[in-house]
Protein backbone atom coordinates (compact mmCIF):
# COMPACT_ATOMS: atom_id res chain seq x y z
CA UNK A 1 0.00 0.00 0.00
CA UNK A 2 1.45 3.48 -1.21
CA UNK A 3 1.30 5.91 2.10
CA UNK A 4 -0.08 9.00 1.99
CA UNK A 5 2.87 11.51 2.13
CA UNK A 6 1.75 14.42 4.85
CA UNK A 7 3.76 17.35 5.35
CA UNK A 8 2.42 18.03 9.23
CA UNK A 9 2.59 21.86 9.29
CA UNK A 10 3.68 23.27 12.97
CA UNK A 11 5.06 25.99 14.53
CA UNK A 12 4.62 29.62 12.95
CA UNK A 13 5.11 33.10 13.38
CA UNK A 14 2.76 34.14 16.01
CA UNK A 15 3.49 33.85 20.59
CA UNK A 16 1.30 31.00 20.26
CA UNK A 17 4.76 28.80 18.11
CA UNK A 18 5.28 26.43 21.05
CA UNK A 19 1.95 25.15 21.60
CA UNK A 20 1.65 24.20 17.71
CA UNK A 21 4.74 22.20 17.80
CA UNK A 22 3.47 20.68 20.92
CA UNK A 23 -0.09 19.61 19.38
CA UNK A 24 2.46 18.55 16.31
CA UNK A 25 3.83 15.88 18.43
CA UNK A 26 0.42 15.02 19.67
CA UNK A 27 -1.16 14.38 16.28
CA UNK A 28 2.13 12.60 15.17
CA UNK A 29 2.18 10.21 17.58
CA UNK A 30 -1.55 9.24 17.52
CA UNK A 31 -1.63 9.07 13.47
CA UNK A 32 -1.06 5.65 11.92
CA UNK A 33 2.55 5.64 10.36
CA UNK A 34 1.52 2.22 8.55
CA UNK A 35 -0.87 4.60 6.57
CA UNK A 36 1.09 7.72 6.51
CA UNK A 37 3.98 8.63 5.42
CA UNK A 38 4.81 11.75 7.92
CA UNK A 39 6.84 14.72 7.94
CA UNK A 40 6.81 17.70 10.37
CA UNK A 41 7.54 20.89 8.84
CA UNK A 42 8.53 23.67 10.89
CA UNK A 43 7.71 26.79 9.86
CA UNK A 44 9.11 30.26 10.66
CA UNK A 45 8.82 32.66 8.28
CA UNK A 46 10.82 32.19 5.42
CA UNK A 47 12.34 29.27 7.03
CA UNK A 48 10.14 26.29 6.48
CA UNK A 49 12.62 22.46 6.91
CA UNK A 50 12.20 19.60 8.54
CA UNK A 51 14.61 18.22 11.40
CA UNK A 52 16.32 14.68 10.74
CA UNK A 53 16.83 12.92 13.92
CA UNK A 54 20.47 13.38 13.73
CA UNK A 55 20.09 16.91 14.39
CA UNK A 56 20.44 18.20 10.70
CA UNK A 57 17.32 20.76 9.02
CA UNK A 58 16.60 20.26 5.31
CA UNK A 59 14.77 23.10 3.42
CA UNK A 60 11.23 22.97 1.56
CA UNK A 61 11.03 23.91 -2.09
CA UNK A 62 8.59 26.16 -1.83
CA UNK A 63 8.23 25.91 -5.40
CA UNK A 64 6.93 22.45 -5.62
CA UNK A 65 5.93 21.81 -2.01
CA UNK A 66 8.50 19.15 -1.80
CA UNK A 67 11.43 17.84 0.20
CA UNK A 68 14.88 16.61 -0.47
CA UNK A 69 16.78 14.78 2.05
CA UNK A 70 20.00 12.92 1.23
CA UNK A 71 19.43 12.93 -2.37
CA UNK A 72 15.76 11.58 -2.15
CA UNK A 73 13.00 13.81 -2.85
CA UNK A 74 9.63 13.54 -1.54
CA UNK A 75 6.60 15.61 -3.01
CA UNK A 76 3.73 16.00 -0.21
CA UNK A 77 0.47 15.08 -1.30
CA UNK A 78 -1.32 16.30 1.69
CA UNK A 79 -0.65 19.32 4.71
CA UNK A 80 -1.91 18.88 7.89
CA UNK A 81 -2.05 21.97 9.35
CA UNK A 82 -1.30 22.73 13.10
CA UNK A 83 -0.60 26.49 13.04
CA UNK A 84 -2.00 28.39 16.02
CA UNK A 85 -2.37 32.32 14.24
CA UNK A 86 -0.19 33.17 11.38
CA UNK A 87 0.72 32.06 8.69
CA UNK A 88 -1.88 28.67 9.45
CA UNK A 89 -5.16 30.40 11.38
CA UNK A 90 -4.93 33.41 9.28
CA UNK A 91 -5.66 31.57 5.85
CA UNK A 92 -2.03 32.81 4.26
CA UNK A 93 -0.37 28.97 4.25
CA UNK A 94 -3.75 27.84 2.77
CA UNK A 95 -3.81 30.24 -0.05
CA UNK A 96 0.10 28.87 -0.87
CA UNK A 97 -1.52 25.21 -0.61
CA UNK A 98 -4.17 26.41 -2.54
CA UNK A 99 -2.04 27.63 -5.78
CA UNK A 100 0.21 24.49 -5.16
CA UNK A 101 -3.13 22.33 -5.79
CA UNK A 102 -2.12 20.48 -2.02
CA UNK A 103 -5.49 19.20 -0.19
CA UNK A 104 -5.28 20.43 3.30
CA UNK A 105 -7.19 19.48 7.03
CA UNK A 106 -8.18 23.22 7.85
CA UNK A 107 -10.57 25.87 6.89
CA UNK A 108 -10.06 27.15 3.55
CA UNK A 109 -8.04 30.39 2.77
CA UNK A 110 -11.36 32.19 3.10
CA UNK A 111 -12.95 30.78 6.04
CA UNK A 112 -9.74 31.51 8.22
CA UNK A 113 -9.09 34.80 7.25
CA UNK A 114 -13.00 35.40 8.52
CA UNK A 115 -12.74 33.40 11.63
CA UNK A 116 -9.23 35.12 12.23
CA UNK A 117 -10.18 38.46 12.11
CA UNK A 118 -12.74 38.71 15.13
CA UNK A 119 -14.73 42.06 13.83
CA UNK A 120 -15.59 39.85 10.51
CA UNK A 121 -16.34 36.59 12.36
CA UNK A 122 -18.76 38.76 14.50
CA UNK A 123 -20.65 40.76 11.49
CA UNK A 124 -20.78 37.32 9.97
CA UNK A 125 -22.78 35.81 12.20
CA UNK A 126 -24.73 38.87 12.88
CA UNK A 127 -28.43 38.13 12.67
CA UNK A 128 -28.58 34.24 12.37
CA UNK A 129 -29.70 33.98 15.89
CA UNK A 130 -26.27 33.96 17.69
CA UNK A 131 -26.18 36.65 20.49
CA UNK A 132 -22.87 38.55 20.73
CA UNK A 133 -20.89 41.26 23.08
CA UNK A 134 -21.09 44.46 21.90
CA UNK A 135 -18.03 46.53 20.86
CA UNK A 136 -15.91 49.40 19.98
CA UNK A 137 -14.10 49.17 16.65
CA UNK A 138 -10.13 50.70 16.54
CA UNK A 139 -8.01 51.21 13.66
CA UNK A 140 -3.98 51.80 14.53
CA UNK A 141 -3.92 55.57 15.22
CA UNK A 142 -7.64 55.83 16.65
CA UNK A 143 -7.86 55.66 20.64
CA UNK A 144 -11.15 55.84 23.22
CA UNK A 145 -12.10 57.92 25.65
CA UNK A 146 -12.55 56.25 29.20
CA UNK A 147 -15.44 58.14 30.11
CA UNK A 148 -16.92 57.38 26.69
CA UNK A 149 -16.67 53.43 26.74
CA UNK A 150 -17.48 52.90 30.45
CA UNK A 151 -20.79 55.32 29.59
CA UNK A 152 -21.69 52.54 26.59
CA UNK A 153 -20.44 49.79 28.42
CA UNK A 154 -19.87 49.76 32.09
CA UNK A 155 -16.94 47.70 33.72
CA UNK A 156 -15.31 45.72 33.81
CA UNK A 157 -15.08 45.45 30.30
CA UNK A 158 -12.84 43.41 27.21
CA UNK A 159 -9.99 44.77 25.46
CA UNK A 160 -8.61 42.68 23.23
CA UNK A 161 -7.03 42.33 19.41
CA UNK A 162 -8.80 41.93 16.47
CA UNK A 163 -6.83 39.12 15.28
CA UNK A 164 -4.92 37.26 17.71
CA UNK A 165 -5.07 33.80 20.05
CA UNK A 166 -4.68 32.40 23.11
CA UNK A 167 -5.58 35.57 24.55
CA UNK A 168 -1.95 37.67 23.92
CA UNK A 169 -2.72 41.25 24.64
CA UNK A 170 -6.15 40.80 25.98
CA UNK A 171 -6.85 42.36 29.05
CA UNK A 172 -9.99 42.33 31.92
CA UNK A 173 -10.55 46.10 32.84
CA UNK A 174 -11.95 47.02 36.07
CA UNK A 175 -10.99 50.84 36.25
CA UNK A 176 -11.24 53.91 34.00
CA UNK A 177 -7.11 54.36 34.26
CA UNK A 178 -6.62 50.92 33.24
CA UNK A 179 -8.70 51.62 29.70
CA UNK A 180 -5.92 52.89 27.69
CA UNK A 181 -2.46 51.22 28.96
CA UNK A 182 -5.46 47.84 27.78
CA UNK A 183 -5.80 49.50 24.25
CA UNK A 184 -1.97 50.17 24.04
CA UNK A 185 -1.41 46.34 25.12
CA UNK A 186 -3.66 45.05 22.35
CA UNK A 187 -2.22 47.45 19.64
CA UNK A 188 0.77 45.60 20.05
CA UNK A 189 -0.53 42.38 19.19
CA UNK A 190 -2.82 43.68 16.41
CA UNK A 191 -3.15 47.10 14.08
CA UNK A 192 -6.88 46.87 15.12
CA UNK A 193 -8.66 46.47 18.84
CA UNK A 194 -11.98 45.67 20.35
CA UNK A 195 -13.72 46.92 23.00
CA UNK A 196 -16.01 44.78 24.29
CA UNK A 197 -18.98 44.83 27.23
CA UNK A 198 -17.96 41.66 29.23
CA UNK A 199 -20.38 39.17 29.71
CA UNK A 200 -20.04 37.17 33.22
CA UNK A 201 -20.80 33.87 33.12
CA UNK A 202 -20.00 30.41 32.56
CA UNK A 203 -16.74 30.18 29.53
CA UNK A 204 -18.12 26.75 27.45
CA UNK A 205 -15.90 25.39 24.48
CA UNK A 206 -18.04 23.53 21.71
CA UNK A 207 -15.86 21.44 19.12
CA UNK A 208 -17.31 20.76 15.73
CA UNK A 209 -16.13 18.62 12.49
CA UNK A 210 -17.91 18.12 9.12
CA UNK A 211 -16.47 15.04 7.42
CA UNK A 212 -17.74 12.58 5.16
CA UNK A 213 -21.17 14.53 4.90
CA UNK A 214 -21.59 14.00 8.84
CA UNK A 215 -21.72 16.31 11.30
CA UNK A 216 -19.67 15.56 14.58
CA UNK A 217 -20.88 18.15 17.81
CA UNK A 218 -18.26 16.99 20.35
CA UNK A 219 -19.32 16.97 23.90
CA UNK A 220 -19.50 20.67 25.16
CA UNK A 221 -16.20 21.49 27.38
CA UNK A 222 -16.58 24.16 30.80
CA UNK A 223 -13.39 26.25 31.36
CA UNK A 224 -13.05 26.90 34.93
CA UNK A 225 -10.11 29.76 35.03
CA UNK A 226 -8.45 29.75 37.71
CA UNK A 227 -6.89 33.75 36.56
CA UNK A 228 -9.52 36.51 36.16
CA UNK A 229 -10.34 34.96 32.97
CA UNK A 230 -9.20 32.04 30.51
CA UNK A 231 -5.64 34.06 29.59
CA UNK A 232 -2.63 32.57 28.13
CA UNK A 233 -1.38 31.16 31.43
CA UNK A 234 -4.98 29.62 32.51
CA UNK A 235 -4.93 28.20 28.80
CA UNK A 236 -1.80 26.27 28.74
CA UNK A 237 -0.38 25.89 32.68
CA UNK A 238 -1.03 23.20 34.93
CA UNK A 239 -3.42 23.86 37.84
CA UNK A 240 -4.33 27.65 36.86
CA UNK A 241 -7.86 26.33 35.25
CA UNK A 242 -10.45 23.07 35.37
CA UNK A 243 -11.81 21.71 32.02
CA UNK A 244 -14.94 20.10 32.93
CA UNK A 245 -16.13 17.39 29.62
CA UNK A 246 -19.00 16.80 29.68
CA UNK A 247 -19.79 20.15 30.79
CA UNK A 248 -22.27 20.27 33.88
CA UNK A 249 -25.24 21.93 32.04
CA UNK A 250 -29.09 21.19 31.63
CA UNK A 251 -30.25 19.79 28.34
CA UNK A 252 -31.64 22.69 27.16
CA UNK A 253 -28.49 24.71 27.54
CA UNK A 254 -26.32 22.21 25.31
CA UNK A 255 -28.65 22.11 23.07
CA UNK A 256 -28.77 25.85 22.67
CA UNK A 257 -24.91 25.90 22.48
CA UNK A 258 -24.76 23.17 19.80
CA UNK A 259 -27.43 25.07 17.84
CA UNK A 260 -25.05 28.36 17.35
CA UNK A 261 -21.99 26.18 17.12
CA UNK A 262 -23.63 24.64 13.54
CA UNK A 263 -24.87 27.97 12.61
CA UNK A 264 -21.88 29.93 13.23
CA UNK A 265 -20.10 26.78 11.36
CA UNK A 266 -21.53 27.24 8.49
CA UNK A 267 -22.08 30.67 8.40
CA UNK A 268 -17.92 30.91 8.30
CA UNK A 269 -17.89 28.15 5.95
CA UNK A 270 -15.86 25.82 8.37
CA UNK A 271 -14.59 23.12 6.97
CA UNK A 272 -12.61 20.49 9.35
CA UNK A 273 -12.41 20.65 13.29
CA UNK A 274 -13.01 23.83 14.87
CA UNK A 275 -13.82 25.03 18.39
CA UNK A 276 -16.86 27.76 18.99
CA UNK A 277 -16.05 29.55 22.35
CA UNK A 278 -19.04 31.14 24.32
CA UNK A 279 -19.91 32.58 27.83
CA UNK A 280 -23.56 31.35 29.40
CA UNK A 281 -24.67 33.91 31.44
CA UNK A 282 -26.19 33.10 34.84
CA UNK A 283 -29.69 32.98 33.39
CA UNK A 284 -28.39 30.75 30.66
CA UNK A 285 -28.14 32.57 27.56
CA UNK A 286 -25.06 31.83 25.28
CA UNK A 287 -23.10 34.60 23.75
CA UNK A 288 -20.17 33.37 21.15
CA UNK A 289 -17.07 35.08 22.10
CA UNK A 290 -15.21 33.20 19.08
CA UNK A 291 -14.19 30.75 16.37
CA UNK A 292 -10.91 28.87 16.72
CA UNK A 293 -10.53 27.45 13.15
CA UNK A 294 -7.41 25.19 14.30
CA UNK A 295 -7.69 24.75 17.63
CA UNK A 296 -5.60 23.22 20.43
CA UNK A 297 -4.36 19.17 20.01
CA UNK A 298 -1.55 18.72 22.77
CA UNK A 299 -2.30 16.81 25.26
CA UNK A 300 -4.15 19.45 27.47
CA UNK A 301 -6.21 20.74 24.70
CA UNK A 302 -9.94 20.99 24.84
CA UNK A 303 -10.61 19.31 21.53
CA UNK A 304 -8.44 15.88 22.56
CA UNK A 305 -10.72 15.44 25.43
CA UNK A 306 -14.06 16.28 23.94
CA UNK A 307 -13.45 13.56 21.31
CA UNK A 308 -12.07 10.74 23.92
CA UNK A 309 -15.32 11.92 25.45
CA UNK A 310 -17.13 10.91 22.84
CA UNK A 311 -15.65 7.92 21.94
CA UNK A 312 -13.08 8.72 19.60
CA UNK A 313 -9.13 8.51 19.61
CA UNK A 314 -7.33 11.48 17.98
CA UNK A 315 -5.69 9.40 14.63
CA UNK A 316 -9.54 8.15 14.06
CA UNK A 317 -10.38 11.85 14.38
CA UNK A 318 -7.52 13.14 11.65
CA UNK A 319 -8.36 10.04 9.96
CA UNK A 320 -11.66 11.32 9.03
CA UNK A 321 -10.65 14.93 8.34
CA UNK A 322 -7.98 12.99 5.62
CA UNK A 323 -10.02 11.13 3.59
CA UNK A 324 -12.59 13.62 3.98
CA UNK A 325 -10.57 17.01 2.45
CA UNK A 326 -8.92 14.55 0.14
CA UNK A 327 -12.23 13.68 -1.16
CA UNK A 328 -12.20 16.75 -1.76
Amino acid sequence: MTRLKIALMAGGDSPEREIALQSAAQIESALDHEKYDITVIDLHHRDWHYTAPDGRQWQVDKNDFSLTVEGERKVFDYALIIIHGTPGEDGRLQGYLDMMGVPYSSCSMTSSVITFDKVTTKRTVAGRGINLAREIFLCKGETADPDEVIAEFGLPLFIKPNASGSSFGVTKVHTRDEVLPAVEAAFAQSDEVLIEECIEGREMGCGMMVAGGREYLFPITEIVSKKDFFDYQAKYTEGYSDEITPAQISPEIAEELHRMTRIAYKACRCSGVVRVDFIVTPEGKPYMIEINSIPGMSAGSIVPKQAKAMGMTLGEMFDLVIADTCRK
